[in-house]
């Protein structure tokens, strides 16, 4: 958790509020292929993108 606060800390004094979408976005990502690995659901989800 520490290394969230950090991220936090310094995205809100150098004012880079535009990298919370892009990490966001990789996590979801990061996420969705995690989740998808050797599961039935799989074939489903890499025929989307």
């Amino acid at each position: 958790m520490s290394f969230l606060k950090e991220l936090w800390m310094f995205m809100r004094v150098r004012k880079k509020f535009w990298l919370l979408p892009i990490i966001l976005m990789m996590l979801v990502f990061g996420g969705l292929v995690v989740l998808t690995q050797g599961s039935a659901v799989a074939p489903f989800i890499y025929t989307i993108f």
